[in-house]
């Protein structure tokens, strides 16, 4: 079988100079180069579209933090085997699935600035590649032969899948609270940053003490991460990124920017968020608006300082490894994915 992809090596290349991704590229960049090839190899099938249309995405130019965070975790553990590579690249498998399935759910056009693969090849082949992804990646847990590491992984993607069927039903819904909030962005997005984590904790076999501190890095540092998604949702910032600003606004969405707004507001501003977020009846100059009222009560700064908070517990859980260059790459990843606002 010899059906071309899309290369992906250059994209983990590690920049001169560069940010804590870059820094962190770079110390895992021989086992990131065996995650890539361990990638471009499963993507293989004989429905040409399917490495297509995966490759799409997987070459886009996504920093691909959940495997690098796995690479990472091995790095701070002095684990010197070699499972943690084909589990790094069932993590990427996995993430690129929930993004195809969710970028025909809210209706995406762009992702990274590219077109995204709804609109290029239809929802239907976006799914099912999708769909194909995930089998993937349950082949390549069930090849590490590790009961406890399937269980992970697998309890992971339910947990997505939750995750992302939670926030279809707060969508509109300007009762729900910061908890709610928690919760979804705990399943969709922080579940498997946790799980990422630990399986390199599993397989170097340390111990549930590492594997408890591995998890709970990875759990926050996915809060947070989240959290700051949600604010660049709201900022100029995002069109740097390759998306439209306000995009959440739109499609209705209930994240936390919205939830202070609303309950620090007056009476005529909660007229304000039900016709906009719960009715979708939406006029020019009604996302400036949504923007003025924020600036107003505050609610991006506040909603930065939970992912500050959640940051810091993230950095806490690693109170237990000993100083290293792993540890302190760690560290600055919390900072880099908060600094990601500015």
């Amino acid at each position: 079988m010899n059906r071309k992809v899309v290369s992906i090596n250059q994209h983990s290349k590690p920049q001169a100079g560069g940010t804590a991704i870059d820094t962190l590229q770079s110390l895992v960049s021989n086992e990131m180069q065996m995650v890539n090839e361990s990638i471009l190899a499963r993507m293989e099938s004989p429905v040409a579209l399917i490495p297509q249309l995966a490759g799409h995405l997987i070459a886009s130019g996504g920093k691909r933090l959940r495997p690098l965070l796995t690479l990472a975790s091995a790095k701070l553990i002095g684990y010197t085997g070699h499972r943690h590579i084909k589990l790094a690249a069932c993590v990427e498998f996995i993430h690129t699935a929930t993004l195809l399935h969710d970028d025909v759910v809210d209706e995406s056009a762009l992702r990274r600035g590219q077109e995204t693969a709804n609109v290029i090849w239809g929802n239907q082949a976006s799914v099912l590649v999708g769909d194909f992804l995930f089998s993937r990646s349950f082949e390549i847990m069930v090849e590490d032969g590790s009961l406890k590491v399937l269980k992970i992984l697998s309890s992971a993607s339910s947990i997505i899948a939750e995750g992302e069927v939670l926030q279809l039903t707060t969508a509109n819904d300007l009762a729900t609270t910061e908890d709610v909030y928690l919760q979804v962005i705990g399943a969709k997005t922080a579940a498997l940053f946790a799980a990422a984590c630990e399986v390199t904790a599993v397989v170097s076999e340390q111990g549930l003490n590492v594997e408890e501190a591995l998890r709970s890095y990875g759990n926050y540092l996915g809060i947070a991460f989240q959290i700051v998604d949600d604010v660049l949702d709201y900022s100029a910032k995002q069109t740097t990124l390759g998306k439209t600003v306000g995009d959440d606004f739109c499609e209705g969405k209930i994240t936390l920017p919205v939830i202070l707004a609303y309950r620090r507001g007056t009476d005529d501003d909660r007229v304000f968020w039900h016709r906009t977020l719960q009715h979708l009846d939406q006029k020019e100059g009604d996302l400036d608006y949504a923007l003025a009222l924020m600036a107003k009560y505050n609610t991006l700064s506040d909603t930065l300082d939970r992912a500050r908070h959640y940051g810091a517990m993230a950095k806490d859980a690693l109170a237990i490894f000993p100083d290293s260059p792993a540890k302190d790459i760690m560290t600055d990843i919390v900072d880099f994915c908060i600094s990601r606002a500015y």
